[in-house]
């Protein structure tokens, strides 16, 4: 994979991050968007995906192990994704306390940034569409963008 390459993504999943905070904090259309566990754990996938392409772009020797850790946190990203849209699809799995949101909250690098990390939303509660998909859609789409761009850039000689 080339260094630009490494850099797109990076630079991508930032602009990624920068939009969930955005709507998250300014909203859209007047709509804020509260982030629920999952969306904070795909956020944590965006986040290692960029700073593992960062790594790449910058350290040459070690870029392949680096790579390999950013298509895993891709892959994760996208598992969640995929959760996430099975919750929205199914909003009676839900009792409405998510256990989940717990288990995130108490971690000190979310009480350490709690404008990033901090889940106070509910992963079915469905909010209004921004350009036409959910949000857990947007994530599921540029996941499955970044694994294929990670997948077919990929050659042995990294």
């Amino acid at each position: 994979m080339s260094k630009n390459s490494y850099l797109f993504l990076f630079v991508a999943c930032s602009c990624l991050l920068s939009f969930a905070l955005y709507i998250q904090h300014l909203g859209w259309l007047g709509v804020l968007y509260p982030p629920c566990p999952l969306c904070i754990l795909q956020r944590i996938a965006f986040l290692l995906i960029a700073v593992m392409c960062l790594m790449a772009f910058c350290f040459e020797k070690t870029k392949k192990i680096f790579y390999y850790l950013a298509l895993l946190a891709c892959l994760l990203g996208l598992v969640i994704a995929l959760r996430h849209q099975w919750v929205i699809a199914h909003p009676e799995s839900s009792c409405g306390l998510d256990p989940l949101e717990v288990f995130i909250n108490q971690f000190s690098f979310v009480q350490a940034i709690p404008f990033f990390f901090k889940a106070d939303g509910f992963c079915s509660m469905p909010l209004p569409p921004i350009l036409f998909l959910s949000v857990p859609s947007w994530s599921l789409l540029f996941f499955c963008i970044f694994f294929i761009l990670l997948i077919k850039n990929f050659r042995l000689k990294n």
